[in-house]
């Protein structure tokens, strides 16, 4: 009877020991997967607009592949690719070529594009000094997207996702902060994409020490690139730029308006190098002639030379500037000056 009671508590003890061990076996193998489909399937940084372009060269295998991507900081685990490549048998199917990729992509994601094969297949340049209506005549002459829906997608707010928008007025849309450059897209990117691209693009080349000088002259990001977007349209050279930059600035200072030419054929949609006498009575806050002050907002989207000119103006004695017929800068301190300039050098 002894024997017989002693068995069965030892069967007790047995079946809760096994009990404990199986939990305990159960807790880490549900702890263990979690941890792999963490590294597999969260990516490095979420809420990234960072876009890096990633060459996959011939013969590379799913190591080399993996090591690079981790030097970069694409991916979290170089180990958990390579695991989740062959657990997936996408290790041997990891084609050669650029990819368009991102820390907010995941491990999965990313070997999926490689062995799906979707390299980049396009570029997209948009040049300095183009408005965002020839931003999107371009991309629908690339048959990406129409221009209508382009340009309705510059009128939403993106100020949660880039906070240099944030003293961007809401009555004004995202032209002057679509930053001028070469993009290369993959297969099937949208004008979305191609939109984000560019807002993360300036996000990235305005750096923090830019943004702490404009703020130490007590201006605003928005007026920086109001300003910038005018000099992009007036005069080409970096050195001029500066000059105008100068003049500019001094004028707001005093009340006087900026009388700029390319505010006013912004209006009109003319691309002439200077606006007609009639133009200059259209009333627009776009008008620099008609009213005091910067326009409402950009008439272009400025590359670097003319933000820097703009947050960098060189001082001088001009207060005015034309444009010869052959692109050179003219300057003048009074004018007197200038209208004499304008004599000599703008006659056809």
């Amino acid at each position: 009877m002894n024997a017989y009671l002693q068995n069965k508590d030892f069967s007790k003890v047995s079946v809760k020991f096994l009990k404990k061990i199986t939990s305990i076996i159960g807790t880490v193998f549900l702890f263990i997967l979690f941890f792999v489909c963490f590294e597999v399937y969260v990516p490095v940084n979420p809420g990234s607009h960072e876009v890096v372009v990633f060459t996959v060269q011939k013969g590379w295998g799913d190591n080399e592949i993996a090591v690079n991507l981790k030097k970069l900081g694409i991916i979290r685990s170089s180990y958990f690719f390579k695991f989740y490549s062959v657990l997936s048998l996408k290790h041997s199917v990891l084609q050669a070529g650029g990819y368009s990729l991102s820390p907010k992509m995941s491990a999965h994601e990313i070997a999926n594009k490689m062995a799906q094969g979707d390299v980049i297949r396009d570029k997209v340049k948009i040049l300095e000094g183009w408005n965002i209506k020839d931003i999107g005549k371009y991309l629908e002459a690339k048959g990406i997207c129409k221009q209508d829906y382009f340009l309705s997608l510059t009128k939403k707010d993106y100020s949660e996702d880039f906070n240099f928008l944030a003293d961007k007025p809401n009555n004004v849309g995202l032209e002057g902060y679509l930053f001028p450059d070469t993009y290369e897209i993959s297969k099937g990117a949208t004008c979305e994409d191609i939109l984000s691209n560019m807002l993360a693009n300036f996000d990235k080349k305005l750096t923090p020490a830019l943004r702490a000088e404009i703020k130490s002259q007590k201006k605003s990001i928005f007026d920086i690139i109001t300003m910038a977007s005018i000099i992009e349209k007036e005069v080409r050279t970096l050195d001029d730029k500066k000059i105008v930059s100068g003049i500019f600035w001094k004028r707001l200072k005093i009340d006087m308006p900026l009388q700029s030419c390319a505010t006013v054929n912004y209006v009109t949609g003319k691309n002439n190098p200077g606006a007609l006498l009639k133009d200059l009575e259209i009333d627009s806050p776009y008008n620099t002639y008609k009213y005091c002050g910067l326009p409402k907002g950009s008439i272009s989207n400025p590359g670097m030379n003319s933000i820097l000119a703009s947050i960098y103006p060189k001082k001088s004695n001009y207060w005015y500037y034309l444009s010869s017929l052959s692109g050179k800068t003219i300057f003048s301190e009074t004018l007197e000056q200038q209208n004499a300039a304008s004599a000599k050098y703008l006659k056809p």
